[in-house]
């Protein structure tokens, strides 16, 4: 497949429109003629600028796509609808979103991929819950001829030739950016322990693309940087991510520990629940929150703790992951020490954009997208504000 690289450009302006989408409910159809929108997705993970080339937006036709969210659960995920709409609209296609009330909704989400394809649509885009449930039916679309792009998360191990492309974060250098950030703020105090010390990880899961990569990259990072200097680190808790991360060490002689825990289900009450067991531990030093559902959890948890802040002498400074007005009301009131964030809202115009090009018999390649490290000191800054949806 004729690889053509594509983007969106984003306009501060676009912030208003993060309030828009389809609220809580589980599904939305769009049917629209034109308005004007444009999105940017710029590179400010580590303070460099990068960003994908656009050409010029796909021309819509009499097309008909489904596009399945992983959950109605999250403003992220209504961020993405909002911007899915958009597009639509933009390009005069129609658009029916469903997805399941959880991200662990596995099954639902499986039966909503399988009733889009009985839709016989133009296209599905498809942000998949889990890696391997959905291999079947993708076998089936591709044997009926309907294209998927995947956005948020890939599925590696898909059909040769049923996912035309993959719009989404590079989920383990994101995870990275947020040790990157974190480490540096703990140094002083690794350095001066004179017992070991623990950073805790809570991912609302072990199944999907974006979180397992995610929770190791920021694992595999800090190893990376605490080795560098001079400290051997032991990972503990979550067998997945204990059994997938670098190297694991050995606890009984580690300087840093990294407790991975996962809850039984993907809601912020389990995962504070987790979150709370690390919290409570006295050689805690930092925490790590890898989507918005997790890190809202630690916070929920730190309610009845009060131990989090910004100063590492005196508190656990603990990094999250996504936006969202908790998360955010947390950074500025110095709770949280910072997240790394997406932009959902061009992660949707753009599975839209690419779904239509496809339908107009254009190639199409993966975008990727960067990480964005957000905290009290720039999230007013141009490049980061755009990406801070409620």
């Amino acid at each position: 497949m004729k690889k053509r690289v594509l983007a969106t450009l984003m306009s501060v302006s676009l912030v208003a429109a993060l309030l828009v989408g389809c609220g809580d409910s589980g599904s939305t159809t769009t049917s629209s003629s034109t308005t004007d929108s444009s999105t940017t997705d710029t590179a400010a993970s580590s303070g460099d600028s990068a960003s994908t080339d656009t050409s010029s937006d796909a021309a819509g036709g009499d097309y008909t796509f489904e596009i399945i969210v992983k959950s109605y659960q999250s403003s992220y995920w209504q961020a993405a609808v909002t911007g899915v709409n958009q597009k639509a609209e933009e390009l005069g296609v129609k658009v029916s979103c469903t997805g399941p009330n959880a991200e662990s909704d596995i099954a639902d989400q499986v039966n909503m991929l399988n009733n889009a394809i009985n839709n016989a649509p133009n296209g599905i885009g498809l942000a998949a819950c889990d890696q391997e449930a959905c291999l079947d039916a993708l076998q089936t679309a591709m044997d009926k001829g309907i294209p998927v792009v995947c956005f948020d998360s890939g599925i590696p191990s898909a059909p040769a030739g049923s996912v035309y492309a993959t719009i989404a974060t590079d989920n383990y250098a994101a995870g990275a950016t947020a040790a990157e950030n974190l480490y540096p703020a703990l140094k002083d105090k690794i350095d001066s322990a004179s017992a070991p010390v623990r950073i805790g990880e809570v991912n609302q899961e072990a199944t999907s693309e974006s979180i397992t990569s995610r929770g190791l990259g920021f694992i595999d990072k800090i190893i990376e940087l605490a080795t560098a200097d001079g400290k051997s680190v032991a990972v503990i808790g979550n067998e997945y991510y204990v059994n997938n991360c670098k190297d694991k060490g050995d606890e009984a002689s580690a300087d840093i520990i990294i407790e991975v825990a996962v809850p039984a289900q993907t809601t912020v009450e389990l995962c504070a629940t987790e979150a709370s067991v690390i919290l409570n531990k006295a050689d805690t030093i930092g925490m790590f929150g890898s989507n918005q559902v997790a890190a809202e959890g630690i916070l929920t948890a730190n309610e009845n703790l009060d131990v989090l802040g910004t100063d590492p002498a005196t508190s656990i400074l603990a990094a999250g992951f996504d936006a969202g007005s908790v998360i955010k009301g947390a950074i500025t009131s110095g709770k949280m020490f910072g997240a790394v964030t997406q932009s959902p809202l061009a992660m949707g115009q753009t599975t839209v954009e690419v779904l239509t090009k496809i339908a107009n018999g254009e190639s199409v390649s993966d975008v990727p997208t960067q990480g964005y490290w957000y905290d009290s000191t720039n999230m007013d800054d141009a490049s980061i504000a755009p990406n801070l949806y409620d």
